[in-house]
């Protein structure tokens, strides 16, 4: 635009000759747009391919086509529908219903990927930690256990909270804790724990 208009703006003859360019880009700022240009009709929509499928054509040479076709040819007809599977995955999961989760996208996409490999077509599921390269990976880079929070169910979870409180309530009878006191005495007075002890090594020994 400014190129094509360079000869038609005016001349900043007091303005200093490091600003005229900013000068003119302001002036080229402040020019209306052109409607027709703006509202023009969208570009047609990529429909997402089906699984397997590829565009029709002969296939490029994967070694020697050009990065747009090695995409269209060899990547999208694979990712695309993962990446759909994994949206659909993630909404089971409640993932954008909250900040925490345990979900992992980059677990599922591997194993879809992996299950949905054209070369696997014959065999059976794999489960992601049972994958060759995941299980080579795991024993030089163990994954720290998840948290016991993002692991539960709420309803699993509301029934472990309400279970805790319903004994604490019951602990703090002033008869239980009369019977807690009397059977730590008794521990200590007959070394209950080393009895016990003692009975399960020659448990073991047997």
């Amino acid at each position: 635009l400014l190129l094509e208009d360079e000869a038609e703006q005016p001349q900043f003859s007091d303005v200093p000759q490091s600003k005229q360019g900013l000068v003119l880009l302001e002036a080229a700022m402040l020019q209306p747009l052109p409607m027709d240009q703006l509202f023009s009709a969208p570009a047609a929509p990529y429909l997402l391919p089906i699984l397997g499928e590829t565009p029709s054509g002969e296939h490029p040479d994967p070694k020697k086509c050009s990065p747009r076709e090695y995409l269209e040819f060899y990547i999208f007809p694979m990712v695309l529908p993962g990446l759909a599977a994994l949206l659909q995955e993630a909404e089971k999961e409640k993932c954008f219903e909250g900040k925490r989760t345990k979900f992992i996208p980059s677990d599922f996409l591997t194993e879809w990927l992996y299950n949905n490999n054209p070369k696997r077509k014959d065999e059976s599921f794999t489960e992601l930690f049972s994958i060759p390269f995941v299980k080579d990976w795991l024993k030089d880079h163990p994954r720290p256990p998840i948290p016991l929070s993002l692991v539960l169910s709420e309803e699993e979870a509301s029934l472990l909270i309400q279970s805790f409180w319903r004994g604490y309530r019951v602990r703090c009878d002033s008869e239980i804790q009369e019977l807690r006191q009397w059977q730590k005495k008794l521990r200590e007075e007959r070394h209950i724990t080393e009895v016990v002890k003692k009975f399960w090594t020659k448990q073991e020994a047997k």
